[in-house]
């Protein structure tokens, strides 16, 4: 007998695992972060100078059932070796669940005489099973199961085992699953266009009152999938086609029926809100952008750019810094489509060109978070090398010390690697007379959190600390998980690469696709808490604004600061001067 049992599955960040390491910080023996302090903020940005005062996008995430429905544990042998992955942890578990969705109703066989249907139990498809070591792994047409999760499939069966009908609907964890990875295969315009094409054409059985009366039915479930695809990937509705599309089958639903047409209506006006406020975060970073990248004053001399204002004479509270830098990370990461990971190794679209209203980059939130990380990165450097006096920029190292040592507290891991990377960059690192005057263990510590040997070891497991705190959390403050986002992105890219996407028989390896799911899930659980500090304007303009030095301006920033010690860096400061001063010239 095939499964027949549908699992309510969940991509889980962690179990509840005492296995865990408990999150502490190794400067306040092992106790929680601080308080927020009361009442030291007034006022936020307006919504002209804030980006992120827009709606948020993650709130609509908040009752998606990709985060809803709870996980169970499933051991099997993956035909896709995990191992190969450089950059991978140990598994926690796999979404995959004992049982699936019935398998059998993927090739149901409709009579357009009786307009009946087959039912799994008596689907005329005969399973084959073959028993392996601890295992049993079963074929029904063009789905393989081992131990009754879904490892392998042809795309056709793929799609059609998306396609409600009137007595079934696919799991919400394999909705989630396919509507992610199948663009590897083909576009998302292409594969709403078939989905909604079978939906409409299997009900059809010659008989246009029968035909009507069987859409009635289905028309529910119909809009259930596309309201999942509309909320969990309404960036892929900046495409006029899929807009397009949409409106089309928000007519054909009128006509069936008028309960689910308004469901339509409602959500394509959720889908339209969403997208504005995304074009409206686009927009405003663009603009931020644009003034950040304003050149700071002449480096011709120290007492030039020393008249600039530092991070210090804005905010000289370490807590209240890493605060409001989580502020920017979380609302950032918000507008990040779990699609962008995915499409970023997807076959490019033969209509790249195509032109319209909604379309954009397809990765470009993505792209303007990891821009981001850079950007602090080179704050950091900036304001290090920036000052004339020797104690002034020791001092601000000790400073963004401790800042990092509160992102660590709060759990913003993508803010302490950038500022811990800032403080690596070379112009900063040769800064031996000022690095003389800071007492650097507290450094020290948090260079071994991030430290990259082992593939990240320490940060894995402090990034399983603070997951597992978030779990059980009993404050927003100890929700709150920000992935050190390039290694994120390199492990998704390792895991792609590292196993095969179609297997020898051509079948589409829904193991790796079940992987991929899972890893871009964890993501979608951390994206969706709300920062719980309070915003200050004058900081986060600050943050967001302040222009900052390129790789040779804080060569030369550095050169200044503390002088060349052998001739390489003599020559390498001429040659900064005049290549600087000839750039000045031209602009």
């Amino acid at each position: 007998m095939p499964p027949t049992t549908p699992y309510a599955g969940k991509f889980s960040s962690y179990s509840n695992n005492n296995n865990h390491p408990q999150p502490h910080s190794p400067y306040r023996n092992g106790t929680g972060p601080k308080p927020a302090k009361e009442n030291v903020y007034n006022g936020a940005y307006s919504s002209a100078e804030n980006p992120y005062d827009i709606p948020q996008p993650h709130c609509s995430y908040r009752s998606s059932s990709v985060s809803s429905v709870t996980a169970k544990e499933h051991h099997y042998n993956s035909s896709c070796a995990v191992s190969e992955n450089p950059y991978s942890s140990p598994r926690p578990h796999s979404p995959r669940q004992h049982s699936t969705s019935c398998p059998g109703r993927a090739y149901r066989h409709t009579s357009s005489s009786s307009g009946s249907e087959h039912s799994c139990r008596n689907n005329s498809i005969t399973a084959k099973g073959r028993i392996y070591g601890h295992g049993v792994t079963a074929s029904y047409g063009e789905m393989c199961y081992h131990d009754n999760s879904l490892v392998s499939a042809s795309l056709e069966a793929l799609i059609q085992h998306l396609v409600p009908t009137v007595d079934y609907y696919p799991d919400r964890s394999y909705v989630f699953t396919f509507l992610l990875s199948s663009r590897l295969f083909l576009h998302p315009y292409e594969l709403m266009t078939r989905v909604c094409h079978l939906c409409v054409e299997q009900q059809r059985s010659g008989d246009a009152l029968l035909d009507k009366i069987r859409f009635r039915e289905v028309a529910p479930k119909l809009v259930q999938l596309l309201t999942e695809w509309t909320e969990t990937f309404p960036y892929d509705f900046r495409d006029e086609r899929m807009m397009r599309c949409l409106k089309d089958m928000t007519h054909h639903v009128a006509r069936g029926d008028e309960y689910s047409w308004r469901a339509m209506q409602q959500m394509t006006q959720r889908l339209i809100k969403r997208l504005s406020a995304l074009g409206q975060y686009e927009e405003a970073v663009a603009a931020l952008n644009a003034a950040a990248l304003e050149r700071p004053a002449s480096l011709k001399s120290k007492q030039a750019s020393g008249q600039r204002s530092d991070v210090m004479s804005v905010c000289d509270d370490p807590f209240i810094l890493a605060q409001q830098l989580t502020h920017i990370e979380l609302d950032r990461l918000s507008f990040i489509g779990p699609e962008e990971f995915i499409q970023t190794f997807a076959m490019k679209d033969p209509l790249e060109n195509h032109k319209g209203f909604f379309r954009k980059r397809k990765t470009s939130n993505l792209e303007a978070y990891v821009n981001w990380f850079n950007r602090l990165s080179y704050l950091v450097a900036t304001e290090i090398c920036m000052p004339v006096k020797k104690k002034h920029r020791a001092r601000i190292i000790e400073f963004f010390i401790d800042v990092a040592q509160e992102c660590f507290n709060i759990g913003n891991f993508n803010s302490l690697m950038a500022i811990i990377t800032g403080m690596n960059m070379s112009p900063v690192a040769r800064l031996k007379k000022t690095w003389s005057k800071v007492n650097t263990d507290k450094f020290e510590i948090l260079e071994h959190q991030m430290d990259p040997s082992s593939n990240f070891s320490n940060y894995r497991t402090a990034l399983r600390g603070a997951t597992q705190r978030s779990e059980t959390a009993h404050s927003s403050q100890e929700k709150i998980v920000i992935p050190f986002f390039s290694l994120l992105i390199k492990d998704i890219y390792f895991l792609n690469e590292g196993c095969a996407s179609r297997l020898p028989n051509g079948h589409i390896n829904f193991e790796k696709l079940w992987e991929l799911a899972k890893q871009v899930s964890e993501f979608l659980v951390w994206r969706q808490v709300i920062c719980p500090f309070d915003r200050d304007r004058r900081i986060l303009q600050y943050l967001v604004t302040t222009p900052v030095f390129s790789e040779d301006e804080l060569h030369l920033a550095s050169y200044e600061s503390e002088g060349p010690e052998n001739n390489m860096e003599k020559d390498s400061r001429r040659s900064l001067r005049s290549s600087l001063l000839h750039r000045e010239n031209r602009s």
